[in-house]
């Protein structure tokens, strides 16, 4: 028996309504939730009708009222050959209705919340738009809370992603292009651009690299993102990735695209720039003197979450005569009696700080803050006076630990780029250090995404190539878009000879 959708392609629909019910009673034959139901049409013209739809997946009162009512209480006589356009045209009350002769479009409709109406006599079918599902409703995501500004988030209906996005970009230069990926999830696939923004090159790129997934199902978008980014094995992200319509729509005025997946609130933009890891969601709606200065220390808190543990290794291990001497004399005095020398203790402190942080976001709520307190403050004053760790080292790993919960969208590189620089620091000293930081310069200026690079902006060394990088500059002064993108004109320029009215 098929398996997959495509399987049916050669499939066609009979002049018989028993055959035709027969096919899709065999083709849903382990469907459970499967209704159908066969309607007499008596009144003006003899016709039999039946309509199958998947319980739960549709408006049962939409379905009544608008297919299974007009179809029992029509009056009119028959004025077309074409049995089922007159029944779309002339009977039915449903706002979509569609006529197909193609069975996979007519499985693909009712595993998506469609009713499907079959006639005796046709060798085509009606889908009607009757969607009925209930969605998880519109709320402010829980990883990307704003002080200021919409406190709106996606859900997991694509449709009304799509609508959310498009509050907020009411021009026809919106488009939208769909897709299907996933031989059994049949997934359904957004792609979102502005047309006059959107860089031709770009855009091939991503379909190329969509079409050739090959995959069973997509329930998410990072099922998507793995398969599709450049540098499958870099640390760092080259798409990226929000639940928030505001960050999207701003995407797409800079001549981004954006990718949205249903069953997931996560849209996927690309491209994806360096600098947007130390950029916050409500970076545009505060002032920028206060965006600025927060962006800032997040770059600063990125280099010494990485740098610290590496620093502090080296300098106790290889390089003493670098710390002022009452330092020296005190950490030595206080790693007295420590069984472990100080590259061990590093490792095992920054991981049981790992499992502490994974824990406190795995357990409910209520229990988070008493294990913060338990494994923060009891369990790491208890293993100093025990003389299991130093004090010294503990306070360099906490202070690192915190400054690397200021950049959430590199936790990732922060933990495995914090062990490398403290191996190579307890291997080589500062000249580990120092040659862990060139490479990871080198590999974030060597990384593109989709033809761009991902750090354009630094290949211009002026004020409009820097505005939205290390700083947040007034909006009265951003005047061009992006680098990869300032060959795109405005898609709004006034004419030399347009006054202001006002």
């Amino acid at each position: 028996m098929p398996t997959q959708i495509s399987d049916y392609e050669n499939t066609a629909l009979s002049l018989s309504l028993d055959e035709n019910m027969q096919l899709f009673k065999n083709i849903f034959s382990k469907e459970s939730v499967l209704r159908f139901k066969k309607i007499e049409v008596r009144e003006s013209w003899r016709c039999d009708c039946a309509i199958f739809y998947l319980d739960g997946m549709v408006n049962v009162e939409l379905l009544n009222e608008s297919i299974v009512r007009p179809l029992l209480t029509v009056k009119q006589e028959r004025t077309e050959n074409r049995l089922a356009e007159y029944i779309v045209r002339q009977v039915l009350f449903a706002s979509e209705a569609k006529v197909t002769s193609k069975v996979p479009d007519m499985i693909r409709a009712m595993l998506y919340g469609d009713t499907l109406l079959l006639i005796d006599g046709c060798a085509e079918a009606v889908t009607v738009n009757t969607k009925g599902w209930r969605t998880r409703g519109i709320s402010e995501p829980d990883d990307e809370k704003v002080l200021q500004g919409p406190r709106e988030g996606f859900d997991e209906a694509a449709m009304f992603n799509l609508a959310m996005i498009r509050r907020k970009l009411l021009t026809p230069d919106f488009c939208t292009e769909m897709m299907r990926i996933g031989r059994r999830s049949d997934t359904i696939v957004f792609i979102c651009y502005l047309d006059s923004l959107v860089r031709k090159k770009t855009l091939d790129e991503l379909k190329k690299r969509l079409y050739s997934l090959d995959t069973d199902g997509i329930l998410d978008a990072n099922y998507i993102t793995e398969r599709i980014r450049d540098h499958p094995f870099s640390l760092f992200k080259t798409t990226g990735s929000t639940e928030r319509p505001d960050i999207v729509a701003a995407r797409l005025l800079e001549g981004r695209i954006a990718v949205v997946v249903d069953g997931t609130p996560v849209v996927i933009t690309l491209p994806y720039l360096f600098s947007e890891n130390f950029q916050s969601d409500e970076d545009y709606y505060l002032s920028y003197f206060a965006a600025s200065a927060g962006r800032v220390l997040r770059y600063l808190c990125f280099f010494l979450s990485v740098s610290i543990p590496a620093i502090f290794i080296a300098a106790a291990t290889f390089h003493k005569e670098l710390l002022p001497t009452s330092l020296a004399l005190s950490v030595t005095q206080l790693r007295g009696g420590v069984p472990f020398p100080p590259f061990a203790e590093c490792l095992l402190l920054i991981l049981v700080f790992e499992i502490l942080k994974e824990t406190g976001v795995r357990m409910p709520q209520s229990l988070g803050h008493a294990l913060s307190i338990v494994g923060g403050l009891v369990v790491g004053q208890a293993a100093v006076e025990a003389r299991i760790i130093s004090a010294p080292m503990l306070i360099v790993v906490a202070l690192s630990g915190i400054a690397g919960l200021m950049v959430p969208r590199l936790k990732g590189a922060v933990f495995y780029l914090r062990l490398l620089f403290v191996v190579l620091s307890a291997l080589f000293g500062l000249y580990g250090y120092i040659a862990g930081i060139a490479l990871t310069l080198i590999h974030i200026l060597d990384m593109r995404s989709f033809g761009t690079s991902c750090t354009v902006s630094l290949s211009k060394a002026d004020f409009q190539s820097l505005k939205d990088t290390v700083w947040r500059a007034p909006w009265f002064t951003m005047r061009t878009r992006p680098l990869f993108n300032s060959n795109i004109i405005r898609s709004r320029e006034k004419k030399p000879n347009e006054k202001n009215p006002y």
